[in-house]
Parts: C-alpha cells; structure tokens; sequence
C-alpha cells in the first residue's frame, strides 16, 4: 500500500529529529569521554599571563589614552583654518550692525539711507586662517606637561602590575608549599594504616592489647581529615592563581611545574643593589616631575603670544547703497575682500594670578619631594629587613634536612621496638608525629627563603633577582 504523497513528507520530518539527537546523543558521549585539557605552569608562565586580567587591560588603556596629550600639544604648531558660510534676510537698518554668535557678522550692505523694515536677503562667506608657530616656550612646556603625565600613568600601570604579579608569585609559593604538606600528609596516612595493620597483628597473637588498634583507628581517622582540610586550601588557592591569572581552567587541571621550591633553597649574592626600578619609587619620582613640568608651563604663561592670521571675506547683499532693492543679488557673493597680519599679545594683568598659581605649584614640588624621600627610605629599610629575614631563613633551612633524617631513623627503631614489645603505643605515635612535624617544618623553611627572595626583588623592583634562580 503506497501512502499519500503527504503523509511520505509527514513520516520523513518525524525521522529526521530522530537521526539528528541520536548523532547529538553521540557526539556528547564522545566529547565527555576525551580526557580534559591539562595546563602547565611554570612562574615565567605566570609573569606572562598576568597580563591578560582586565583590571590590567584597563590600566594600559588609561595610559594609551594619557598618550594623546603629548600629541595634542605637539599638534598646537598646525595652523587653524575655519571656512563658514551664511545666509539669511533682515532690514535694512538692521542688517549691517546686526551681532550673530558664529564665524560671520553679517554685512549684507552699507547703512541705508533710510530706515526700513523690509527684509532683505544677505549672503556670506569667510575664510579664517590662524597660525602660532612661536610660542615663545608655551608650546613645549605643555609638550613637556603631557609627557610628565603619560609618564605617571604608565607608573601607575606598572605599579598595579607588580602588585598583581606579587600576589600571583605568592599564590603560586603557597601552591608548592601545600602541595608539599598533602604528599607528607599522604605518607603519613599510609604510615598510621601500617601501624594499625602491625598492631593488628600483634593483637591476634596476644602480643599487644586491644587498644592500640583502636587507638591506631583513631590515627587513621585523624590523619584523613588533616588530608582532607589540607586539600581544601590547597584547592582554594588553585582558584585563587586562576582567578588572578584570568583562566578558565578548572583548579584539578592545572599542573605547577616549578615545585622544587619546597625542597631546594635558593642561593644569592649578599651584594647591596638599587631600588629606583621600584614601581612605587618611579610612580612618586614621575608625580614629582610632573609637578615640575606644571612650573614649567606656568612660568612660561606670561610670556606674548605671536598669532599670524590671514582671511577672505565675500558676500552679497540684496539692498544697494542708495537703498535700491535687489533681492536676487543677496544670493550672489559679488564682494570680495581679503587680509593678512600679525598679532601680538601680552597677559599684562594676569601677573598676580600666575604668581600666586606658581607659588602654589613650588608647595607641591615641595610636598612630592618629600614623599619621594619617605619612599625611598621605606623601601631601603624594607631591602635590608628582606635581606635579614633571607639570611636567617636560609640558616634554618640548612638545618632541617638533618631534622628531618634524624625523626625518619628515630620513627623506624620504634616501629621495631613495637614489634618486638619493647616500645608503648603513646612511644610510636609521638615519633610518627615527630617525624610528620619535621617534614612539614623542612618543606616550610625552604618555601620561607623562596618567600624572603620574593621579597628582595619586589623591594628592588627586579623579579630577574627571583626567576634567575629558578634556572
């Protein structure tokens, strides 16, 4: 039986949904099972990403926009041409001293003999060619001026910059660091269950009393949960680092590759160095000479001005001078006329104002001096306590690897002295403890001195003093 052609058309649009969420169906099952995109971050990567927050992005935009006054300033040496054109009707004693706020005064015709209120058209076209290219100094001060706050803005950029990209080091230290304490924690999980599995034993042979498995049960317990909260912020601070470096990454997925840093210390030279790279230092010492590019220009203000000018005038006007009417000569520019000069200005009363502008300039010189040498000292002191904190952080770091091999040989003989029952239960939970304690302390002062070389090269303005050494 062959179906109507219609109901042919109406079966296949019921397959055709069907065949397309069978493919989607299995298109999805596809895509779930490839394996997800791991992303590997090393501290230059770091450095490097920082770059794509926004915060950032809108940083470098203020700046690029700050850029354009240096251009403004310099653009000031072109000469200024206006054209204009009018057109419009008005009596005739009123027309050629009539006032209009725009490029024209219209003056359709000489006065009139008489006074009339008829309205007459009158035409007008006007070239106005200005020109300064003497300034007498105004033209490079403001020059100057915009340089001076470009200059700032950029401070202000690399300022936010490295703060950004301290927090992301740092984050990233606390990365390593607790990756570290959940391997020790790892180990010691597995430590305690071997503990309970001997004691275990033990008890079914009557060797050991009951208790220290339960105890030992109690230990495993505890130290999954130590795991566990340990997890949690070492996961909180994954999300942190993507968050800081603008990442879609899910936390699980990201690998550091820079982790010897709970391990090996760093080793630098103890050779004093400079801090001007600072980007607080250079955001205060681009305040003040913005400051000072503002004297500049204000210094320069009463100063005369030289305007070379040229213009052409023609127009039409619809009233004759003996009064005859002509309506159709409004629309035509049948007068011409043209000129060219100099002008040259002078401010003369503008003395006192600029004088008390200055004195309020020089105050804030003065001030911005001031906060330049507060900085500078602060972030002097603030090297020599980096560096005292590096030199004893490394000291101690020198000394907990012994730590941490004396607990491992103290742990293992009371393993065997539990064995052999000649070691209590509270013997081997304090040295497995012992031993936990000093990993995590040995993991620790390494990361401190990495922390203290961190802040060496903020305080230097120099993060080459902190990535070298990661080579």
């Amino acid at each position: 039986m062959h179906l109507p052609l219609t109901d042919k058309r109406r079966n296949n649009r019921n397959t055709y949904p069907i065949k397309e969420l069978l493919f989607i169906f299995f298109l999805s099952l596809l895509f779930l099972n490839l394996p997800a995109q791991t992303r590997y971050l090393s501290l230059k990567d770091v450095l490097q990403q920082i770059d794509s927050q926004p915060l950032l992005t809108a940083y470098k935009q203020k700046a690029e926009s700050v850029k354009y006054n240096t251009d403004l300033a310099k653009n000031t040496l072109m000469p200024d041409l206006e054209a204009g054109y009018q057109a419009g009707y008005a009596t005739h004693n009123n027309i050629t001293g009539m006032s209009y706020p725009g490029l024209i005064m219209p003056m359709t015709g000489p006065p009139s003999a008489s006074n009339s209120s008829q309205a007459v058209p009158g035409t007008a076209l006007a070239l106005l060619l200005k020109w300064s290219p003497f300034t007498f100094g105004q033209r490079s001060a403001a020059t100057d001026k915009a340089a001076a706050a470009y200059k700032l803005a950029n401070s202000e950029y690399n300022e936010f910059l490295f703060k950004q990209q301290y927090a992301a080091l740092t984050t990233y230290i606390d990365i390593v660091y607790y990756k570290k304490i959940l391997e020790s924690l790892q180990s010691d999980i597995e430590r305690v269950q071997a503990d309970l599995d001997r004691s275990l034993v033990l008890t079914g042979q009557g060797l050991r009393a009951g208790i220290d498995s339960v105890q030992l049960r109690a230990q495993v317990v505890q130290a999954k949960i130590d795991y566990l909260n340990t997890q949690k912020i070492y996961r909180d601070r994954l999300i942190e680092l993507t968050h800081l470096l603008n990442l879609s990454v899910a936390p699980e997925n990201i690998v550091l590759t820079d982790t010897a840093m709970s391990e090996k210390a760093p080793v630098i030279s103890d050779t004093a160095s400079s801090f001007t790279a600072n980007p607080v230092y250079q955001y205060y010492q681009s305040k003040r000479e913005l400051s000072v590019s503002n004297l500049t220009e204000l210094n320069r203000a009463w100063r005369p001005k030289l305007d070379i000018w040229a213009n052409a005038f023609s127009r039409g006007s619809g009233v004759a001078a003996d009064g005859t009417v002509d309506a159709s000569k409004g629309w035509s520019l049948t007068r011409n006329n043209y000129g060219a000069g100099l002008q040259l200005s002078f401010p003369i009363l503008q003395f006192s104002k600029i004088n008390i502008q200055k004195k309020q300039a020089q105050s804030l010189i003065k001030a911005d001096e001031a906060q330049l040498s507060q900085v500078a000292l602060d972030i002097s002191k603030q090297i020599e306590a980096a560096r005292s904190n590096y030199q004893q952080n490394a000291a101690v770091a020198a000394l907990t690897p012994e730590q941490v091999n004396a607990t491992r040989l103290v742990y293992e003989s009371l393993q065997e002295g539990y064995k052999s029952g000649l070691t209590d239960y509270t013997r081997l939970v304090q040295g497995r403890y012992d031993y936990l304690k000093a990993e995590i302390t040995n993991a620790g002062a390494h990361v401190q001195v990495w922390y203290s070389l961190l802040d060496i090269a903020i305080a230097q303005g120099d993060l080459k003093v902190f990535t070298d050494q990661l080579k």
